[in-house]
């Protein structure tokens, strides 16, 4: 039985990312810093072998992949695939933390409906969403899993569009046989993560998905 590589990066520090602003679908470019982040991956990676690549369509994740492939002339087809897309925060996307932390503590918002919005903050910004909101409120955050914010996606959303994602990612190198590299985003790894190594909800909402590493799955052939 042959053995397959997939590799799962994120994209290295945006403008948005340094500014503290939700991104969702929208551009941002990668900072000097996510360059560098983009980089070490890059070399982390350089001594795997990549015949094909993963990116969406937008360009932080494109920006990375190029820096990981400088490394790899065997990789032969790079695709472009939405589901591995960030999430989309919806009428959230270009709202600052700032400005998001505040109304949550005026109550301005739901936290069923924005709840899980805040396991995508900062550690720092997490702690000062639970302490105004009390041990009890800020369990809530975990319930809003299947609920998504306005004109947005839930987490629960994002794990279906990546699970259809992974069962073709399987049947794609068991057909041809490749070793592949996935430069994706913060939430699509985050259940894409939860997929592969079978962890929880409560899992997912408690992870930091770092800028400059990788995370390494098997595929049996």
């Amino acid at each position: 039985m042959a053995k397959y590589n997939i590799y799962v990066f994120r994209h290295g520090q945006t403008y948005f990312n340094k500014k503290g602003i939700f991104t969702g679908w929208k551009e941002s470019r990668l900072t000097p810093l996510g360059i560098k982040q983009a980089r070490i991956v890059a070399r982390k990676l350089k001594n795997k072998k990549i015949e094909v690549a993963f990116q969406s369509k937008l360009s932080r994740s494109k920006d990375t992949l190029k820096e990981v492939l400088k490394f790899h002339p065997e990789c032969r087809k790079i695709i472009t695939d939405d589901r591995i897309i960030e999430r989309d925060y919806g009428n959230l996307d270009g709202v600052s933390h700032e400005d998001f932390i505040k109304r949550i503590g005026n109550q301005e918002y739901d936290l069923l409906r924005h709840g899980d919005s805040i396991s995508n903050l900062p550690s720092e910004a997490r702690k000062k969403v639970e302490k105004f909101l009390g041990e009890e409120e800020y369990k809530l955050i975990h319930r809003g899993y299947d609920t998504a914010p306005p004109n947005g996606e839930s987490f629960k959303n994002v794990e279906k569009r990546v699970s259809e994602f992974i069962k073709f990612l399987k049947f794609y190198i068991k057909k041809n046989r490749v070793n592949v590299a996935i430069s994706a985003h913060g939430n699509s790894i985050r259940l894409f993560r939860k997929i592969m190594e079978k962890k929880s909800r409560e899992d997912v909402v408690k992870w930091n998905i770092p800028y400059d590493t990788y995370f390494h799955y098997v595929v049996d052939v």
